[in-house]
């Protein structure tokens, strides 16, 4: 029988994650591991006839020791459940730790498989299906991320449920502060076999107060999370302007934009990682105002923060993009209102494609728009309106090299009621799709009658192993815009998990329609029309 990588890893990737041990104890094959987010991060295989699905997964991965390659103990060892196994003289708590870990693990990790007759070449399929998988499927594979911080709460359902007396309990606390004191620095006669510590420090942050932020981010690729710069300007009450920029290493190998803003991978060396860099930033900015100049910025840090396996951070973001359209008008059609525009229009002085002058920059120019449109500029700021159809403009692709990236949505403060759809909420109207009950049944909304409205380079294939090169955003309504490309044989969109919360929310009935809306260059807003 001839098994393709392409439906393989389509397999891997759509398979519904199941506990550990439910894995097959008389079959080998493929397999993937779950993170307590959801998200496949490793793709392996059992190596040899005697090694079973459930003997790697279950056996291996999950109760193996941290240094080797068994990435369920090694990307949990943390926190409470952290141990040195090369330290003697912590072995009685440490083997608590390691079983909270492992009980951890049963609770809220899981994995996909796919069972593989023995006259399969399984080493040469796991090769060619990791050469297909997309960066996020293998995160852990060869430990190009970090372990987690603890995820406490989790942890402590886990507690609760095995009913741990005071020994226990005592014990794992004393493993935390270990972990905390061997991660903040190294620990005296270090084992030559344990894992390095990373030791980094990240830029600290000015103090405030501040008005607002604007913040700006450059990528290694086209990857929208391999962040490999961050600036954030700062704003005081008198409108002076302090910048903040830290470079970060997004340890990825494939660095595309380095002719664009002159980062390389030598560049990042010994910087922070973005999970380093996160509760720094997340301290900075909760609950202000961040300004990005177009949707990227946001959706960046979203995407950083998926692949990392990290909680998305709800800041109050803001577009500088519209503040500049309401203060500007005349420079629609005419520049445009991206940075290399309002530059030339505005005289800003700062080096484009630098994250603390792009952020800057961003900055200058809604002071600019308070001095210029102050109501205007401000009414559209708070509402968090985007533009009319008239007042659209899709010029924020300031040269060829920008292209590959994709600008994505404003994001909203508020849901806004969809009965009708107000002109004011309208973009760039598509097409309509009216729902039967077997898009609800199944999740999906058929895009058929206008799917040639969409770009043909984020039109990929019927599995996801032949995704297209590139995404579109969708903003529905939700918590986050979801980045997605299109199934080109089922002509809808290929990520479907947000739509079933979008039916739910929204009551949808058979016979009910959606309108997609054009926002932005490959961005769209989803929503319900109701007839009433």
């Amino acid at each position: 029988m001839r098994f393709s990588a392409e439906d393989l890893l389509s397999a891997l990737l759509e398979a519904t994650p199941r506990p550990t041990y439910e894995a097959p104890r008389d079959a080998r094959g493929l397999y993937g591991l779950v993170d307590h987010h959801g998200h496949l991060r490793y793709i392996g295989l059992t190596s040899s006839a005697a090694e079973t699905l459930y003997k790697r997964i279950h056996r291996r991965h999950r109760t193996g020791s941290e240094n080797t390659s068994h990435y369920f103990s090694a990307m949990y060892n943390t926190g409470r459940m952290w141990r040195d196994r090369e330290d003697a003289l912590t072995k009685a708590d440490g083997d608590i730790a390691k079983a909270l870990r492992n009980e951890f693990v049963v609770d809220h990790c899981r994995a996909v498989w796919l069972p593989l007759p023995d006259t399969a070449d399984i080493a040469r399929l796991e090769a060619e299906v990791l050469a297909l998988a997309p960066d996020h499927a293998i995160a852990w594979n060869r430990r190009r991320m970090q372990a987690y911080d603890e995820p406490v709460d989790l942890v402590d359902v886990t507690l609760r449920r095995l009913g741990w007396g005071a020994h226990e309990l005592a014990a794992i606390e004393r493993q935390r502060l270990r972990f905390l004191t061997a991660k903040a620095g190294p620990v005296a006669n270090p084992s030559p076999r344990s894992a390095p510590i990373r030791q980094t420090r990240v830029t600290p942050f000015p103090k405030g107060p501040f008005r607002f932020f604007a913040l700006d981010v450059e990528t290694a690729n086209n990857d929208r999370g391999s962040i490999c710069q961050i600036g954030v300007a700062c704003v005081r009450p008198d409108n002076s302007i302090e910048t903040w920029m830290t470079y970060v290493d997004p340890q990825v190998d494939r660095w595309v934009f380095t002719s664009l803003h002159g980062i390389s991978a030598r560049t990042v060396r010994g910087a922070p990682t973005f999970a380093e860099v996160l509760p720094v930033l997340r301290d900075a900015l909760n609950g202000a105002t961040v300004y990005q100049h177009s949707g990227f910025d946001r959706s960046a840090v979203s995407a950083a923060c998926g692949n990392g396996g990290l909680p998305i951070p709800q800041w109050d973001w803001r577009d500088s993009v519209q503040v500049a359209r309401a203060a500007w008008p005349e420079l629609r059609g005419n520049g445009g209102h991206g940075l290399a525009s309002l530059k030339q229009h505005l005289g800003l002085v700062f080096d484009h494609h630098d994250a603390g002058e792009d952020a800057r920059a961003a900055a200058e120019v809604v002071l600019r728009a308070e001095g210029v449109q102050p109501v205007r500029a401000q009414v559209l700021v708070q509402a968090g309106m985007a533009p009319t159809a008239d007042e659209e403009d899709f010029d924020l692709i300031e040269d060829a090299s920008d292209i590959v990236i994709a600008a994505a949505p404003e994001p909203k403060v508020a849901q806004i009621p969809l009965d009708p759809i107000s002109h004011r909420d309208a973009g760039h109207h598509i097409g309509t799709a009216e729902i039967t009950q077997g898009n609800i049944d199944n999740n999906h909304i058929y895009l058929r009658s206008f799917f040639e409205k969409f770009p043909a380079d984020a039109i990929g294939g019927s599995n996801r192993a032949s995704a297209a090169q590139r995404e579109i955003a969708v903003d529905w309504g939700g918590g986050a815009v979801v980045m997605t490309d299109l199934d080109g044989q089922k002509k809808f969109f290929r990520k479907r998990g947000w739509i079933r919360e979008f039916f739910d929310r929204n009551g949808v009935r058979a016979g009910d329609t959606v309108s997609v809306q054009e926002i932005g260059s490959y961005s769209y807003r989803v929503v319900l029309q109701r007839h009433t």
